[in-house]
């Protein structure tokens, strides 16, 4: 039975894995939120058999890339047996952004809810968020007051205003 393929986008949270120890095939988490609402959000394991396009995925992505991928859900037969996408064309729609400061890396991290990103400091109480598109939303005080300050930033769009 031939089955068509799936086209989804997302976001890799983390780095890529190799396969094997060839790197002739690869692994990677997709983060897809086909919705704004955070429950709708799934991360599915993914991997690509195709050994240029391995070693691409391997080399050339980096965290916080927005992926287009297409492949076949490969379902469980049995309860021990995971869920995964074989990816058969991959394109980076997006690039993350680059950290220069290292520093940084140790204690802060990129969260995204829907269409929203964060950057939460460990070393400061206040949370920047922008949209996905780069435009700044605000600074919300303490990271349980993200929702109200994103609440706001809706209103505003509704509104017409900035």
């Amino acid at each position: 039975m031939d089955t068509e393929p799936i086209v989804l986008d997302g976001f890799l949270e983390e780095g890529t894995v190799p396969g094997d120890l060839h790197g002739s095939t690869a692994r990677f988490r997709l983060t897809v939120s086909p919705t704004d609402e955070r429950t709708d959000e799934m991360t599915l394991p993914c991997s690509v058999t195709d050994p240029a396009l391995a070693l691409a995925v391997i080399h050339d992505l980096a965290p916080g890339d927005k992926l287009r991928v297409t492949g076949h859900l490969r379902l469980p037969r049995t309860p021990d047996e995971p869920m995964w996408l074989a990816v058969s064309t991959l394109a980076v729609l997006e690039t993350g952004p680059i950290l220069t400061d290292t520093t940084a890396l140790i204690t802060a991290v990129l969260e995204r809810y829907g269409q929203y990103v964060c950057w939460l400091d460990a070393d400061a109480p206040d949370v920047e968020v922008y949209t996905d598109a780069g435009t700044w939303v605000g600074t919300a005080p303490e990271p349980n007051a993200i929702s109200e300050l994103l609440d706001a930033f809706e209103q505003r769009q509704a509104a017409g205003g900035d």
